[in-house]
């Protein structure tokens, strides 16, 4: 080997250590980056969350552990995204309202908790979708929320998860989803 073709395999060497070390920093930072300013680049205000319309609360905390009631998808305008899947609403319509519906969710966890950084783990999801019999795509739709909770928290945010059909749920909605989280 050549002094200039091993400068240059050194070279090529130094170049991919740095460039494996600056992907890992990286995803360090990003993994650290607060909850809530991933929440603000991803452009997503939480709104404080409305009074329940029945006798029940928003959040329940045990110890460390968080338990929220079921949520609905809310649009921005106050409606509600109402319909089956499989029916009237595509899969991606159920997406955007399970993601609408983590956007609540998240809401009422930050209002028991204060500072949603406090989170240590999203422990368990349960999605039930409003589906027509034949309709058999609700991890699809669910996915809706869970990509939104990895989006926000990282690792801290994958969770174990149910996604299940159901005849009908409240007020006609697409989804109602509720949510077990760990906090400190």
């Amino acid at each position: 080997m050549t002094n200039s073709t091993s400068s240059r395999t050194r070279t090529a060497v130094i170049v991919c250590v740095l460039s494996t070390l600056a992907l890992w920093v990286a995803a360090g930072q990003a993994e650290d980056l607060d909850p809530e300013a991933r929440l603000a680049a991803l452009g997503i205000e939480l709104a404080k969350p409305s009074a329940p319309v029945a006798n029940y609360v928003r959040t329940v905390r045990t110890g460390n552990l968080v338990f929220t009631s079921g949520h609905i998808p809310v649009q921005p305008d106050g409606t509600f995204v109402k319909g089956k899947l499989g029916g009237d609403l595509t899969v991606e319509d159920g997406y955007r309202a399970a993601r609408l519906t983590a956007v609540a969710l998240l809401a009422s966890l930050k209002q028991e908790v204060g500072d949603l950084a406090t989170v240590r783990r999203i422990v368990k999801v349960t999605g039930m979708v409003n589906s027509e019999p034949t309709f058999t795509d609700q991890s699809k739709v669910i996915n809706g929320c869970s990509d939104l909770l990895v989006e926000v928290f990282g690792d801290r945010g994958r969770h174990a998860r149910a996604a299940v059909g159901m005849a009908s749920l409240p007020l006609g909605v697409a989804v109602e989803i509720e949510m077990i989280v760990e906090v400190e």
